[in-house]
């Protein structure tokens, strides 16, 4: 175990993973030794979630049967659904998906860990419907029907967004960004998660707290703030002399540079190739030149990458939806992570107690209150 004191922890060795690399040399991103472009460009995130959670791809029978129970687990109880609809129409949709996830722990909870991947298969399969529920309740006042047959995870969350069966790109570049997020070895959030597991609390707790830690921007809410960055522009021209003042201005620019990446994020290439197609599809003619525009700036001038989050916003706008929706989406997928951790975490349970150095005054004296 590392003991190297530095802010943040940044390198500090905190655990062992079989479940991912991050940014190791000759492996990049990698789910279980499965390079992330092999899983981005042939495999489903139902395929990519069943090898986190059971160790191993799946057969067809295995896949089919593992679909099917997914669709049998995105129906709400009851119970939750008023929970949902008294949630307010303004609350932040991560605060939804916590509270959500907390309320499912009381109705449903995990009596016994040997249940542990049941408990995680209705969160992957019921998140979408816990967001989507809330959001169409509130904004069009619509209780929708979450029993959708649709055979991916991302098709069942754009059939209940939008009412309609998606197109096959449209399915394919959410399903694909969904592959993504899944998992990222010992982030913010998924430490969370590890830690709360380390107590021996249920999984409803440490997924509610990790998606407490995905909720603060410098953590999971760069996608949200890269589109609002791109929507200020009309223009490459614009976005161009924009970001150069901002720069001059010393202005935080989220979606650039990484913790942990160093030259790239892999996960941006693929991003960037999915915006350009939809943009394509819609026709759009300026935010995708405004992306680029504002990537080239940023890596001409300061020598920084864009990371997932950058061309993910895009990518969730041009498949229309709603900006404040984004990072719920990354909890959509990133459940999956989450869960393996936990259950990796009981397989090899430690308390996780960590030391710290105290930077306090001296001892001091009491002094009686009349003395104070």
């Amino acid at each position: 175990m590392a003991t190297t004191k530095t802010g943040g922890l940044a390198g500090v060795t905190a655990g062992q993973t079989e479940l991912c690399t991050v940014g190791k040399e000759g492996a990049g991103l990698t789910y279980r030794g499965y390079d992330i472009y092999d899983l981005a460009d042939n495999a489903s995130f139902e395929e990519v979630a069943y090898l986190l959670l059971y160790g191993r791809l799946p057969n067809q029978a295995e896949l089919d049967a593992y679909i099917a129970k997914l669709i049998s687990l995105r129906g709400l109880p009851k119970s939750l659904r008023t929970v949902l609809e008294l949630i307010p129409g303004d609350a932040h949709p991560m605060d939804v998906l916590r509270t959500g996830v907390s309320f499912l722990g009381n109705v449903a909870p995990e009596r016994d860990f040997d249940a542990q991947n049941d408990v995680a298969d209705k969160l992957v399969a019921c998140l979408p419907s816990m967001l989507l529920y809330w959001y169409r309740f509130h904004t069009d006042g619509d209780r929708i029907d979450t029993k959708t047959e649709d055979d991916s995870v991302a098709g069942h969350f754009l059939s209940m967004l939008h009412d309609e069966t998606p197109g096959e790109l449209q399915r394919k570049c959410l399903d694909t960004t969904l592959i993504l997020y899944a998992e990222h070895e010992f982030n913010a959030s998924t430490f969370t998660g590890r830690v709360i597991t380390a107590t021996l609390s249920d999984m409803h707790s440490a997924i509610a707290g990790a998606i407490g830690a995905l909720r603060g921007p410098l953590h999971g809410g760069a996608n949200e703030a890269a589109m609002e960055l791109i929507e200020r522009f009309d223009s490459a021209e614009a976005a161009t002399k924009g970001i150069h003042e901002m720069l001059e201005k010393k202005e935080l620019i989220m979606g650039f540079g990484h913790r942990v990446y160093t030259t790239s994020d892999p996960r941006n290439s693929v991003n960037k190739r999915m915006s350009k197609q939809l943009a394509d599809l819609v026709g759009d003619t300026v935010l995708y030149p405004v992306s680029e525009a504002i990537e080239k700036v940023m890596w001409d001038e300061k020598k920084l990458f864009a990371n997932a989050d950058f061309y993910a916003a895009t990518v969730y706008h041009f498949l229309g939806i709603p900006t404040k929706l984004f990072t719920p989406i990354f909890v959509c997928s990133r459940v999956t992570g989450w869960a393996a951790h936990v259950m990796e975490q009981r397989a090899h349970n430690k308390l996780i107690r960590p030391a710290a150095d105290y930077t306090g005054p001296g001892l001091q004296d009491w002094l009686p209150i009349d003395q104070r």
